[in-house]
């Protein structure tokens, strides 16, 4: 697997310099509505694109676990209301996709956070999330955010956090609590979140994606 991992991530690499850079939204099982918002990262990264030099692809495009599908991208986002469930078998595709290079973005888009941390506790039951600290580098690789996550979409009346999964020193699973940009990268009339809302959570997006492609 690692070595198909190897073959897949260097034809990506070349793809990339073509087509551009793109998000995969991960489909689960679990009864959880993965598929959401489906502007989000296309708007993202239409953002994305307007403001930085990183050449995309701003088509939605979703990765099944049930497929080999996840090793075709460097960078897949999660989010959704409810329960997840990881096979043995996606399990152990995750472990090995994150191990190698890839990068997992979660956004609680509320009542995911017991399913995340359980199933991320399956990839790897030795490892628990460590809250970031404000000066952590995703806070700052584009856009500063000294106060950590945006709150750009109310919850349950608590701070935005975000949490993290480690690999040695590199970040490899970041997690939004309380936070919720992805409500603010959806279609303005989806949410109907102020116009500055939206473009601060567009900016924590782009801190995200050039964080992990630096890193």
């Amino acid at each position: 697997m690692k070595f198909t991992f190897y073959i897949l991530l260097f034809s990506f690499v070349i793809q990339a310099q073509e087509t551009g850079f793109q998000i995969a939204r991960l489909k689960y099982s679990g009864g959880s509505d993965w598929y959401n918002d489906p502007s989000a990262e296309v708007n993202l990264l239409n953002f994305v694109n307007e403001n930085t030099t990183i050449k995309v692809n701003p088509d939605y495009v979703a990765a099944d676990l049930s497929e080999d599908d996840i090793f075709n991208y460097p960078f897949l986002f999660i989010t959704g209301h409810g329960n997840i469930v990881f096979s043995d078998s996606d399990t152990d595709k995750l472990r090995d996709y994150l191990e190698n290079g890839g990068f997992i973005y979660i956004d609680d888009d509320y009542g995911l956070n017991n399913a995340v941390r359980r199933e991320m506790k399956k990839i790897f039951p030795e490892k628990d999330f460590v809250e970031l600290p404000f000066n952590h580098g995703i806070y700052n690789s584009f856009y500063n955010f000294e106060s950590g996550p945006p709150k750009t979409h109310e919850h349950d009346n608590k701070p935005a956090q975000g949490f993290g999964l480690f690999i040695e020193e590199r970040l490899v699973v970041y997690y939004t609590f309380e936070s919720n940009p992805s409500d603010g990268w959806a279609d303005a009339q989806i949410h109907k979140n102020p116009e500055v809302v939206r473009e601060e959570a567009l900016k924590f997006g782009t801190n995200i994606i050039v964080w992990a492609l630096s890193n």
